[in-house]
Order: structure tokens, then sequence, then C-alpha cells
């Protein structure tokens, strides 16, 4: 029974170790993020940050070192597919589920404890899909 709990609690602190969502600090997500290409500091504050992983690029807006937006998208311009759109939007519940808010133009996302909206859409000439804390644009 302990050699269980202690493979079990491997697996968890190795899966938590593999992660970072909205609302994780800069280390965290410098950790998990991968490469980083570029950090600019933003005339109201903010941090933009791109990183480079596997196939993806993660576009993270920092306020006081803590994530409020990450737009997600292909290194290669291509779309994200439904499945990697539902793990993104799996990592970023926190607790929640998220519920489909559509429009003619973009895919549109609504956490149901209501602090967290995500659009899958066109960013910067890019598809992207776009996770941010409510009340706070990606492009501020």
């Amino acid at each position: 029974m302990k050699q269980f709990l202690v493979a079990a609690l491997m697996v968890v602190t190795a899966l938590s170790s593999v992660r970072a969502n909205l609302g994780d600090g800069s280390d965290r997500i410098d950790d998990v993020y991968g490469s980083l290409d570029q950090r600019q500091l933003r005339d109201d504050g903010t941090v933009s940050v791109l990183y480079h992983k596997d196939r993806y690029l993660y576009l993270v807006i920092f306020v006081n070192d803590r994530s409020v937006s990450e737009s997600y998208s292909h290194i290669n311009g291509t779309d994200l597919s439904e499945k990697e759109i539902a793990k993104f939007l799996k990592l970023n519940a926190a607790g929640g589920t998220w519920i489909p808010a559509n429009t003619s133009k973009e895919q549109r996302f609504k956490r149901s404890d209501g602090r967290v909206e995500a659009t899958y859409g066109s960013s910067t000439g890019r598809r992207a899909l776009t996770v941010r804390e409510v009340g706070r644009r990606s492009d501020q």
C-alpha cells in the first residue's frame, strides 16, 4: 500500500509540474512553457512574454508577476483542433466548467464561475485561443 501511495504521489507531482495556466506566476510559466522568444514591457505596466515550446506559441500577459491572459496558437499558423482547444480550456477550468457562447465570427466560452472567458479567433493575424480574466482584455 505504501508503494502505491508513493507512486501515486510521484505521478501527481509530475503531472502538476508539466502544466501552467492562468493565474500562475512567471517563474512557473517560464519553467513550463519553454523557450522565451520575446519579453516586452507595455505602456500600461503589464508585461507580455512570448514562449515557444514544441509546436505551440504561448503569449502570456502578466500583471504583478501573475498571468492574466494567455493565448495559444500553432507555431506554423495552422488552426488549433477542437481537441487542442478542449485541452487548453481544461487546463484553465480551475474547478469550473466551460460554457460555449459562440458568435458568427469566433468561438467564445465563459467559465461557469464568471471570472474567466476564452475566445478562439484571429489575433494579430494568427488564429489563437485566448483565455483571460473577465474585465481584462488581452490587448491592454
